[in-house]
């Protein structure tokens, strides 16, 4: 039986008036389903207008055009493609000067 952890992925919107919201969401991938192929889904989000999270006790309706940044943890792996940068190492966390 897999780690509960292992089968998580925490996914975090940065808005633009500074705000940030974190989710968890199950990934129960399928036994022929890749690393690859989660990536590609990401990145097939990425160019969705609204991103929906149905929570057990609401739905919570994300508009993309409010979002600064997304992270997403664990690791996606090794994405490659164009605006991609492999091997990137964060220096200073992200900062909003007032």
């Amino acid at each position: 039986m897999p780690d509960q952890a292992e089968s998580l992925i925490q996914v975090t919107f940065y808005y633009l008036n500074g705000q940030n919201e974190s989710f968890t969401v199950p990934r129960n991938p399928d036994d022929d389903e890749t690393n690859q192929d989660a990536q590609m889904e990401f990145r097939h989000l990425l160019q969705k207008d609204w991103w929906v999270m149905q929570l057990e006790d609401q739905t919570v309706m994300v508009n993309m055009a409010n979002v600064a940044k997304v992270e997403v943890r664990p690791s996606l792996g090794q994405q490659r493609g164009e605006g991609i940068f492999l091997n990137a190492e964060r220096i200073t966390a992200l900062n909003r000067g007032r």
